[in-house]
């Protein structure tokens, strides 16, 4: 052993005598994972087929639903003073005829100003249920990411990702430990009842 050691200096030596540089010792590659540990997820699909994705979409159209009911009451409603409109309003008087229509008027528009409000109110709803989701989902992806030493995870859709190979998905099992972990929406704050639209000034 002393002499391969006493071998390995002589030929050192002789590399830096003839001015010949030493050959560095190549690091070692780093132990490349699946595409340099970098994966990406669609967030749109968690929130589409994970359970607590599920649950915000059920409770949201659930709220829709009840809205829609509402609306479609006041919709019989304007359309039964139309049809009397129709009917009678040649019979009325001149002024007995303008108070009905004036009053036909405010309820369309009173019907028209829910809808609007409803809408927000979905919206609202809406952005409320998703961002806890994603919250929720985000503590996954970071463990995820950590236990798996992984660099960089991103967003498909919202990094502009041109090309991803198949490989470097990580929805579904992302979708999986979220599922695992027992990931549900929470109720959505509800606001504050708002005014009758018939009390608007």
């Amino acid at each position: 052993m002393k002499r391969g050691v006493i071998i390995a200096v002589v030929v050192i030596l002789a590399l830096v005598l003839s001015g010949s540089p030493v050959p560095a010792q190549s690091p070692a590659a780093p132990a490349a994972g699946p595409l340099q540990r970098i994966a990406y997820i669609d967030v749109q699909r968690v929130l589409a087929r994970s359970a607590a994705g599920v649950a915000a979409r059920e409770q949201l159209e659930r709220e829709k639903a009840t809205m829609q009911k509402e609306m479609d009451g006041r919709r019989q409603e304007l359309e039964k003073m139309r049809e009397e409109l129709d009917k009678k309003g040649a019979l009325l008087t001149a002024d007995a005829r303008r108070e009905k229509q004036e009053q036909f008027e405010r309820k369309r528009r009173d019907a028209a100003r829910m809808m609007d409000d409803f809408q927000k109110e979905l919206e609202k709803k809406e952005s409320v249920l998703l961002q806890k989701v994603l919250q929720d989902v985000s503590g996954v992806i970071e463990r995820i990411g950590k236990d798996k030493g992984y660099y960089l995870i991103v967003e498909k859709r919202g990094a502009g990702v041109i090309y991803a190979s198949p490989e470097a998905d990580l929805t579904e099992e992302i979708i999986r430990a979220f599922d695992q972990q027992g990931g549900k929406a929470p109720a959505a704050a509800t606001p504050p009842p708002a005014a009758s639209p018939g009390k608007k000034p």
